[in-house]
């Protein structure tokens, strides 16, 4: 855990090492800061990026813009470079969350990168590809808060040689009632700065556990894919999916499948290959936490 203030230092620079990534984050921001110290106390941290080699350099800073004197606004920019037109100010600790997924999901070839929830338990990983809406984050913060690892809230980033998940087990985003869901389930989480009316509505993040954030360089095999589906009213159901279709679904999730060529699809097949897929449909909480604690570890194929 840190000892020093990061909004003192955020203006000359932070350096946060989440997994495999070293960010240098600059801001003068208000709030950033405070969220960062927030959500990322249990991260090792360098000042002023002396002593680390930086993967990205980001800032958020006020644009130079006469319209956002009136309507505070701030940009997001990776090496100096725009990358998001500007936006409100109070969507500042939103936008970075969002950036530094930018970063990683389009600027990385190294992993195969899959837009899935991610966490581990009994020495397996479920893998959770789902589209907005379908109730993965409030799954993901839930399973974590009970006990689970958390591996990434967003993007499953895939070892090409072990095809073991790689962790990122940065802050998990939550959207409208998912936030209270949590808040109220949960009373001893910690959650940042809530961001109102943005694209995706009211916009939070959850801290990840300690333990996670230690473990954030232990890789994990698959033992599970899922694709959620939260439906009010639904029957909690948990189905075997077949292995060919969940491929298919899997790559239309990934970030650079295609740029991956045939490694990418020699990894998928492996990936899937070795776990067990399932779809997933629940409108209750604590019966979805209960499916989960009863997963068996993946048949031998």
């Amino acid at each position: 855990m840190t000892n020093f203030s990061f909004e003192k230092h955020l203006a000359h620079g932070l350096v946060i090492c989440t997994g495999p990534f070293n960010f240098l984050i600059r801001s003068s921001l208000a709030n950033v800061g405070y969220n960062l110290e927030r959500l990322y106390q249990d991260f090792p941290v360098d000042l002023y990026g002396e002593n680390s080699f930086c993967d990205f350099h980001v800032n958020l800073r006020a644009p130079r813009l006469i319209r956002s004197l009136i309507h505070p606004q701030a940009q997001f920019y990776v090496d100096d470079r725009v990358v998001f037109n500007p936006f409100p100010m109070i969507h500042a600790t939103a936008m970075l969350e969002w950036g530094m997924n930018w970063c990683i999901s389009t600027q990385i070839h190294t992993y195969l990168i899959i837009h899935a929830a991610v966490m581990e338990k009994n020495g397996f990983a479920a893998v959770l590809p789902a589209p907005p809406g379908s109730g993965k984050s409030t799954l993901c913060a839930s399973l974590v808060q009970e006990g689970w690892r958390l591996l990434s809230d967003e993007l499953t980033l895939i070892n090409l040689i072990t095809a073991g998940v790689v962790p990122v087990p940065r802050p998990i985003g939550l959207k409208n009632r998912s936030i209270d869901i949590i808040r109220q389930r949960y009373p001893q989480a910690v959650l940042g700065v809530l961001s109102s009316d943005t694209l995706k509505g009211s916009v939070c993040h959850l801290k990840p556990p300690t333990e996670s954030v230690q473990k954030q360089f232990v890789e994990c095999p698959i033992g599970w894919i899922i694709f959620p589906k939260y439906e009010a009213g639904a029957i909690t159901e948990l189905l075997s999916k077949p292995k060919g279709q969940a491929f298919m679904e899997v790559a239309n999730n990934a970030f650079n499948y295609s740029a991956l060529g045939v490694k990418g699809f020699e990894v998928l097949k492996q990936v899937v290959d070795r776990a067990d897929c399932f779809s997933f449909k629940y409108s209750n909480l604590d019966e979805a936490i209960v499916v989960f604690s009863q997963l068996e570890p993946p048949h031998e194929n």
